[in-house]
């Protein structure tokens, strides 16, 4: 599944770190969803959402 979290995040100045803190994850969870080797729960995917103020499907394609 291909996400824009790394693009989201950049655009507004936060870190890994920063962004781990705000969805109660770790760093290493939002480097594996940046680089494609996690795909997120269901959960934490509406979290995400809520941080940038989108929808899952704004931030979330689903690949084939």
């Amino acid at each position: 599944m291909k996400n824009r979290i790394k693009v989201l995040r950049a655009e507004r100045n936060l870190t890994q770190a920063d962004l781990a803190l705000m969805l109660d994850t770790s760093r290493q969870t939002i480097n594996a969803l940046e680089t494609g080797k996690y795909d997120p729960s269901l959960p934490l995917a509406f979290k995400i959402a809520r941080a940038f103020n989108l929808t899952i499907e704004d931030i979330f394609q689903y690949e084939e």
